[in-house]
């Protein structure tokens, strides 16, 4: 990476988030916000979830004054900075992953709904040409709801399995400072 980059064109790719960062010669920090920043466009526009867009100027105003301060960084603080990924993502998985049941469970639930909501998009334009005229306007309401309510039901399940997870965490805690009292 080298360290002395055009000013004019820092601004100019600061401005897409990611695209900065990579300018400057850290690749992986700018592909994590490009990605993260792309992928919220997406899953808003595809899930309809418009409040998932309130997220995209936090990410954009970090890019932008991230890549402003590695800019203006000392020498010596520059090369110091190692690239990485943002959230460390590679840290989460060891070098020798091999996926587990529950990983592979996870990743089918994935694919099952991703390929679900795929063809529910498709029966969708291909039963509004069987439907009668005054059936089309209720149909069509209830089609374009459906995807918004199963995804605020599964981050409900999410929720609530999260909490009995930490409850349980919790129970197990107390039982065995109950058994090392004991002994």
């Amino acid at each position: 990476m080298t360290r002395k980059k055009n000013g004019f064109l820092t601004f100019l790719f600061s401005l897409v988030p990611g695209a900065g960062e990579m300018y400057m010669g850290f690749m992986k920090q700018g592909i994590t916000l490009m990605g993260a920043f792309f992928l919220l466009i997406f899953l808003a526009s595809w899930l309809n979830l418009g409040p998932l867009l309130v997220a995209l100027p936090v990410l954009w105003c970090y890019s932008f004054f991230h890549v402003h301060n590695l800019k203006n960084l000392p020498d010596e603080e520059f090369y110091a900075i190692e690239d990485d990924f943002l959230f460390h993502v590679d840290r989460v998985l060891p070098k020798d992953f091999n996926m587990s049941k529950n990983s592979r469970k996870l990743l089918s639930l994935i694919l099952i709904i991703i390929g679900a909501v795929i063809l529910w998009n498709n029966l969708i334009y291909l039963i509004r040409w069987l439907l009668p005229d005054y059936l089309m306007d209720w149909y069509w309401a209830f089609m374009n709801r459906v995807p918004q309510l199963v995804v605020a039901v599964l981050l409900i399940a999410g929720g609530v399995w999260l909490i009995r997870g930490k409850k349980r965490e919790l129970e197990k805690e107390e039982q065995e400072e109950k058994e090392s009292e004991i002994l």
